[in-house]
C-alpha cells in the first residue's frame, strides 16, 4: 500500500517536474520571466500537493462549514452526528424541543437538563411543582421546578419524556447527563463531540 502511494507520488512530481521544464523550453523567455513562470508552477504545484495529500480529510473542513453555516450538528450515517467545538471551546448544539428550535450548551458536568423559564413557556414544557428545589451549579445556586418535555431531538435523535429542570433565569441552556447517558455512545473526539443514537 505504501509503495503504490510512493510510486503515485512519484508519477505526480514527475509529471509536474515536465510540465515546467515544456513550459520554459516551449516559451525561450527571458531569465527574469522564467524564474516567474517557475515560482508560478511551484505554486501551483505546492496547492495541488496539499490537496492530494488532504484528500482523505476534505470532507471534514465541508462537514464542519456545513455546520458553522446551519449552527445544526453534522450527521453521518443517520444514527451517529459529529458536532464542532465552537470559537469559545464548547460544544452547542441546536434541538428540537417538542418542536420548538432550543440553542443548548452540552455539558457533561450537569446532572439534568435545564432550560430558562421562557424556553420552557415556548416549548409547552410541562412543569410540575414550584421553583422550590436549589442546585447548585458552576456558577452558583439557582431555584429550579422540575419539568418534562415530550420530545428533545438533537440531529435527528431523539427521545422522549425527557426530565428537565426548569431554572428562574432564562440566560442558559444545557443539555445535560440525563440526555447524554441515554445515547449508545457520546464521546469527544479531537474537536468534534460525537453523539451516537
Amino acid at each position: 500500500m505504501m509503495t503504490n502511494d510512493l510510486q503515485l507520488g512519484g508519477l505526480y512530481l514527475l509529471m509536474a517536474v515536465m510540465l515546467v521544464a515544456g513550459a520554459l523550453i516551449g516559451r525561450r523567455a527571458a531569465f527574469a520571466k522564467g524564474i516567474t513562470s517557475v515560482l508560478a508552477f511551484i505554486v501551483i504545484f505546492g496547492a495541488g500537493f496539499v490537496v492530494f495529500s488532504f484528500r482523505d480529510d476534505l470532507h471534514y473542513v465541508a462537514q464542519r462549514l456545513e455546520a458553522e453555516a446551519t449552527g445544526r450538528p453534522v450527521e453521518l450515517d443517520g444514527d451517529v452526528i459529529r458536532v464542532p467545538i465552537a470559537v469559545d471551546g464548547h460544544f452547542w448544539v441546536q434541538a428540537d424541543v417538542n418542536g420548538v428550535p432550543v440553542d443548548f450548551l452540552v455539558d457533561s458536568g450537569a446532572t439534568m437538563t435545564t432550560v430558562g423559564r421562557k424556553t420552557a413557556e415556548l416549548a409547552g414544557i410541562k412543569v410540575s411543582g414550584q421553583r422550590n428545589q436549589l442546585v447548585r451549579t458552576g456558577n452558583g445556586t439557582i431555584r429550579v421546578a422540575t419539568g418534562t418535555a415530550d420530545t428533545v431531538e438533537v440531529g435527528g435523535i431523539e427521545r422522549r419524556g425527557v426530565g428537565m429542570f426548569v431554572a428562574d433565569g432564562d440566560d442558559l441552556n444545557v443539555l445535560g447527563m440525563n440526555y447524554l447517558t441515554s445515547l449508545k455512545r457520546w464521546s469527544v473526539e479531537g474537536r468534534w463531540l460525537v453523539l451516537e443514537s
